[in-house]
């Protein structure tokens, strides 16, 4: 299958400081959810803000769609078709449901279209609906997690790329976190997830990823990955996933 997005040997890191990704590569397929682990310090957050164009590229290339993606800034790297919820999830918490979604289409430039794709957004996710006219930031991390994913689909991007999308969220809801994710794969739209939860990410993804010291270990099928005693040794404490 061609990829969608492809990451070639990238070394980026903050600042004039140290690098933290030293030849990291990825290779993206269309239509999969793909998962990212690693331990602490590993690149992976600055994996996906080297993608997003939020941190300079000192080397190598990234790649969507067969265009170089290298030096663009974040909002034309938006407009191009990849999508980045941080960790912090980055809502507008005095602006309400509906306004934070409006405001993940920004770049339409069409209010009636925008208002098409919200009301859409709204009836596809029901408690999003409920809460429409609720501030999002008195809303629970569950709701507001659900809020700063539906609304990275108001502008149809190719690649959503989420960063610990379950941190610090109850198991029953990271389960649903990972649902919308799978609902998102099936519509036709790509996932990059960063995932500290080795396990959860691994078992409901497409594609696994293993980064270690700003490396690129290990890239195959997520059950492969899974299964692989490297894995079930640093992340399982040696117990094979069941």
């Amino acid at each position: 299958m061609t990829a969608l997005l492809e990451v070639t040997n990238i070394t980026a890191g903050y600042g004039d400081g140290p690098a933290i990704l030293d030849g990291a590569h990825l290779t993206v397929v269309p239509g999969k959810v793909h998962c990212i682990i690693g331990p602490n310090g590993a690149g992976k957050s600055t994996l996906l803000k080297a993608i997003c164009g939020m941190l300079k590229i000192r080397k190598g290339e990234v790649v969507l769609k067969g265009e170089r993606l290298n030096g663009l800034r974040p909002d034309q790297i938006l407009r191009k078709g990849i999508c980045f919820v941080p960790q912090e999830r980055a809502l507008f918490p005095k602006m309400t449901v509906r306004e934070n979604l409006r405001m993940g289409g920004f770049t339409l430039g069409d209010a009636r279209e925008l208002d098409r794709r919200v009301d859409a957004i709204l009836d596809r996710f029901p408690i999003l609906r409920e809460r429409a006219n609720q501030h999002a930031g008195t809303m629970s991390g569950g709701q507001q997690q659900t809020l700063a994913m539906a609304r990275t689909l108001i502008i149809r991007p190719d690649i959503v790329m989420l960063d610990e999308p379950s941190l610090g969220l109850a198991p029953k809801i990271v389960q649903e976190m990972f649902s919308i994710m799978k609902m998102m794969s099936e519509e036709g739209v790509t996932v990059l997830l960063v995932e500290q939860n080795a396990l959860m990410g691994l078992k409901n993804s497409d594609i696994g990823v293993v980064l270690d010291l700003g490396r690129t270990l290990i890239e195959g099928p997520a059950a492969d990955v899974l299964a692989d005693p490297r894995i079930q040794e640093l992340y399982l404490g040696g117990r094979k996933a069941a």
